[in-house]
């Protein structure tokens, strides 16, 4: 488990599901509870805060073609976001999700963007360098979900692949653009597999499933779709410690362009360089 995965899980079952278009704010709120950062203004440091802060958009219309089986969607705003009349280019760029986390935390926090490449090791080696760390910390993925297994994988599937390294698993149980949370790793003789804070309660036991380390590379790479990455939250002081290893690793700091409309209202963000935008959901 991550440095503050507890607080972290124990916030993503009192804010599941998701707001529409909101995965990327959803999970920055996830990973800001995580490092137990808290406003002084008393403000809640819910989906919606984040969504105001990262300058996120929000489709006129609810678009159901694009949600996990059985899930209807959630429109109930507590804040005023910007709407957008194409859905398709809905939601939270991931430059705002990196600048929302920063001016948020007042300083205390980094958010830094990695946009690969993506392989088991690379994915691997950065688990390894922040699982080290003694303060809270936080993985925020943007990836593609075909690429994942679907959320209910049996036992001995998961037993199959730890110990066999065996790649058959459920289908994957939608097709989008999304963000999800990287909380702790499982490691078996022949495979590594990652616990995923996912934002609809349908994916996995209440949102919260299990996923193979090569499927998870593959998703964060999204070579069949815009790009994808992996943003680290964690305390300011730990950040050049955490972007030396990543350099060893081979991983590139930059912010990755996914197709996200990027709100006018949406300041830079901070520390950020590069293309700007995410994905529909």
């Amino acid at each position: 488990m991550l440095p503050g995965a507890r607080a972290l899980l124990a916030f993503h079952a009192r804010e599941l599901p998701q707001r529409d278009d909101l995965c990327g704010a959803f999970c920055g709120a996830l990973a800001l509870h995580a490092t137990g950062l808290q406003l002084p203004t008393g403000e809640p440091l819910d989906q919606d805060t984040v969504a105001l802060a990262a300058g996120s958009v929000v489709s006129t219309q609810r678009d159901t073609g694009n949600l996990p089986h059985g899930e209807t969607g959630r429109r109930d705003y507590r804040l005023a976001l910007p709407f957008v009349d194409d859905a398709t280019v809905s939601g939270t760029t991931a430059a705002g999700v990196v600048g929302a986390i920063e001016r948020l935390a007042g300083g205390a926090l980094a958010a830094i963007p990695y946009s690969g490449p993506w392989t088991a090791p690379t994915l691997d080696g950065l688990f390894e360098l922040v699982a080290a760390l003694e303060h809270p910390v936080a993985l925020i993925a943007n990836l593609a979900t075909h690429h994942l297994w679907g959320g209910r994988a049996r036992l001995d599937q998961l037993l199959d692949y730890l110990y066999d390294g065996a790649q058959p698993g459920p289908p994957p149980d939608w097709d989008v653009g999304h963000f999800v949370c990287v909380f702790g790793r499982v490691r078996g003789p022949r495979g590594t597999l990652y616990g995923i804070a996912d934002t609809y309660p349908s994916l996995g036991n209440g949102g919260v499933h299990m996923q193979p380390g090569e499927r998870l590379a593959a998703a964060i790479e999204r070579r069949d779709k815009p790009a994808g990455g992996v943003v680290v939250v964690l305390s300011a002081g730990d950040a050049s410690h955490v972007r030396a290893g990543a350099r060893r690793l081979g991983l590139h700091e930059s912010i990755w362009d996914n197709g996200t409309l990027l709100s006018p209202q949406d300041p830079p963000a901070a520390g950020a360089s590069g293309s700007i935008a995410e994905a529909p959901r």
